[in-house]
């Protein structure tokens, strides 16, 4: 909406980036210390992908996935993933009205802006599975009728690292559809007092309109983002750079599967989109550096042996951007 209210005006791409920036302000109103997981969600929203978020429980990460959607004025729901959750939990299903002697479709809570999928490791595959066309193409197909999801539409699916007992691992096939893996950490002291210090005062992580939420984006600078990240501009050089670090984690001896040409192009998607975030309408290295362990720690698989030793997709993917040839 411009400042004549007119919700139909055009957005620039400078008054988007504003926008989005003040994003983190906004949502810091209700959550403490998780600038790096705000900015994850705001890339893949750009570059209309999904997010898992890896943390242990307690660390907002439910929270999180709120505050950005009040502040941005989009639709969000939930679903708690259990192993009894079947498929048209998530997508929705033909429903008989005995009065007009006729089905009728009942959607799912998948037919939302920002859906979290919390602990999606605790159901089955198969429910799981029934994720992967509303993330891959945006929409779904019930009794052969395929129906579009709302745009924008994303997927911030939530998992505890520590906790195995009675969950069920994603499948690579799925793990790659997710465009980012945010690990959201436990909070420093600082942060953690400020944290109880606002409970102590009467914050309500329910009641986000209390805590002063207010919308300061919406769909119109989305769009207008999204256009001007489409015309940030990337060098033969650095198309040439992605592909070298990928290439180099398919060739490392501590994985058995390295980034796919899918994880290649995922990556030079999120670092375009963190171009144009920091100002620039072109990819520097730096960007993509910025991006690639968020990109591929969860796009790699580390041999037994090496997990063993206490290596990390992370150490792994760090230890690539260190010998791989940076472009001048």
């Amino acid at each position: 909406m411009d400042t004549e209210g007119n919700p139909t005006a055009p957005v620039s791409s400078d008054r988007a980036r504003a926008s989005l920036e003040s994003l983190r302000s906004e949502i810091a109103k209700a959550v403490v210390g998780q600038d790096p997981a705000v900015t994850g969600l705001v890339v893949a929203l750009l570059c209309r992908g999904h997010v898992l978020l890896e943390g242990v429980p307690g660390v907002a990460k439910t929270l999180l996935v709120r505050a950005l959607a009040a502040a941005l004025e989009l639709d969000t729901k939930r679903v708690q993933f259990t192993p009894d959750l079947m498929p048209s939990d998530v997508t929705g299903s033909l429903v008989y009205d005995a009065r007009t002697a006729e089905f009728s479709f009942q959607p799912g809570p998948v037919f939302t802006n920002l859906l979290l999928a919390d602990e999606i490791n605790r159901t089955p595959p198969k429910t799981q599975s029934s994720l992967l066309e509303a993330m891959e193409e945006h929409q779904v197909t019930v009794d052969g009728d395929p129906r579009a999801l709302p745009e924008p539409f994303l997927v911030a699916a939530t998992q505890n690292p520590v906790e195995y007992e009675g969950t069920y691992p994603l499948p690579e096939a799925q793990l790659d559809r997710f465009l980012l893996k945010l690990t959201v950490p436990l909070p420093s002291r600082e942060d953690e007092i400020a944290v109880l210090t606002r409970h102590a005062s009467g914050f309500d992580p329910r009641d986000l309109d209390a805590a002063g939420i207010r919308p300061v984006a919406g769909p119109a600078d989305l769009a207008a983002a999204r256009e001007a990240v489409a015309k940030t501009q990337v060098s033969a050089e650095i198309a040439a750079y992605v592909v070298d670090i990928c290439r180099a984690t398919r060739e490392s001896p501590s994985l058995t599967l390295g980034a796919s040409p899918r994880g290649a192009t995922a990556l030079l998607s999120t670092a375009r989109a963190w171009a144009w975030l920091t100002g620039r309408d072109y990819v520097i290295p730096d960007d993509v550096k910025a991006l690639a362990l968020p990109t591929l720690r969860h796009r790699v698989q580390l041999r037994p042996e090496a997990e063993m030793e206490g290596v990390t997709a992370d150490s792994v993917i760090t230890a690539v951007l260190a010998h791989v040839p940076v472009p001048r």
